[in-house]
């Protein structure tokens, strides 16, 4: 005596799993683009600090930030620097003489992100858009 038995999904049980993969990815994607977003603000927060330096050694050629008056050409002006969709516009928000501010303006993906622009000084103050001091850290 021999019983036939089937073997396999039924309907029922793969509409179970693509429930679960569907909670879970529920779950998983927002985290997945707070990260991105974290990552590509901390690439701006070094790039940031790197224009600073720049900034700096323009100062010590000539004791002025703005060289013959006219505002310096920085060496890159987005993040990422090799082209593509751009997520930071950088510039200055404020220049003279012996002041400046420089701030990075997020765009395309990364224009919903909660700090905003981020800004720095040539003392060093580093500020956010949302005012939160976590977005510098």
């Amino acid at each position: 005596m021999t019983i036939n038995s089937n073997r396999g999904f039924t309907l029922i049980e793969l509409m179970i799993v693509v429930a679960i993969i569907g909670i879970i990815a529920a779950i998983a994607y927002p985290s997945y683009q707070n990260h991105v977003e974290s990552t590509r603000r901390t690439a701006a927060q070094g790039d940031l600090m790197e224009l600073a330096q720049f900034m700096e050694r323009q100062y010590t050629n000539g004791y002025t930030y703005r060289p013959g008056n006219a505002d310096p050409a920085l060496p890159f002006t987005a993040q990422p620097r090799n082209g593509g969709a751009a997520f930071y516009n950088y510039g200055f928000d404020n220049i003279a003489d012996d002041s400046f501010v420089l701030q990075a303006t997020p765009v395309g993906g990364q224009a919903g992100d909660d700090c905003g622009w981020l800004r720095v000084d040539e003392t060093g103050n580093r500020t956010s858009e949302s005012g939160d001091p976590d977005c510098w850290r």
